[in-house]
């Protein structure tokens, strides 16, 4: 399942924290105004801990670049 959000540079680093934080997330693609790809974060348990803190450094850097974003997530399907 895909969903996507569309985000000012300021909120980038909020919204991906946010999207960590939910459980459901498998990968997070972080786009620009004219879709192209600027980074993908793979989202697994062991993201949680060390890795979190340089992958929101390189969004911060991300979100200086442009104004606008799209950010694309691919969640775990739910067993019902």
């Amino acid at each position: 399942m895909k969903e996507e959000f569309k985000v000012k540079g300021e909120e980038l680093i909020t919204k991906i924290k946010e999207l960590i934080h939910e459980g459901n997330v498998r990968r997070i693609i972080i786009k620009d105004e004219e879709g192209k790809t600027f980074i993908e974060i793979p989202v697994t348990i062991g993201i949680i801990g060390a890795l979190v803190v340089p992958i929101l450094a390189a969004v911060g850097a991300i979100a200086v670049m442009a104004a606008k974003f799209t950010v694309e997530v691919v969640r775990s399907e739910e067993k019902m």
